[in-house]
């Protein structure tokens, strides 16, 4: 999926380098001839014929170069969806396809963590911080205070056991 995307990508980021060059180079060949010339109607036609679509070929090549980016970072979106999609647990796409509602909350522990620096509390089992060494124990103190807020992922209640 990635590769054929990107393909078409990077003809277009070259042609917006290309397009950049050439307005640039362009656009030192009218300033040139026109600094050569003492009188008006002898510049014109460094500035009709050089800087004019010097100046348009820089514009174009910048917003080549911005449209491949955002199809760039277009492709990485889809490729990053797919790999959330792929890593569902069986059944998930069915029920999503089905408009089923998850019956099973996705994490159930009573066991309240927070990463250190953090500002949401997890249950234990919740993806975000299952398995991170780091996690600790939420204090009772911290969610009194307001200081950490539910995670939206594992929706923990506001009780510390």
């Amino acid at each position: 999926m990635r590769t054929s995307r990107l393909r078409t990508v990077h003809p277009v980021l070259w042609t917006g380098w290309a397009a950049l060059a050439a307005g640039a180079v362009l656009c030192v060949v009218g300033w040139y001839g026109v600094s050569g010339e003492r009188f008006a109607e002898r510049q014109l036609p460094y500035l009709a014929s050089c800087t004019v679509p010097g100046a348009a070929l820089i514009v174009s090549g910048a917003v080549l170069l911005a449209h491949g980016r955002g199809s760039i970072a277009a492709a990485r979106v889809e490729e990053l969806y797919g790999l959330l999609v792929a890593a569902e647990p069986d059944g998930t796409q069915e029920r999503a396809e089905t408009g089923e509602a998850s019956l099973a909350p996705l994490a159930v522990s009573g066991e309240l963590l927070m990463v250190p620096g953090g500002t949401l509390w997890h249950r234990a089992d919740c993806p975000l911080v299952a398995g991170k060494a780091e996690a600790v124990p939420v204090d009772s103190k911290l969610v009194a205070s307001g200081e950490l807020g539910p995670c939206p992922i594992c929706e923990p209640t506001g009780e510390t056991d």
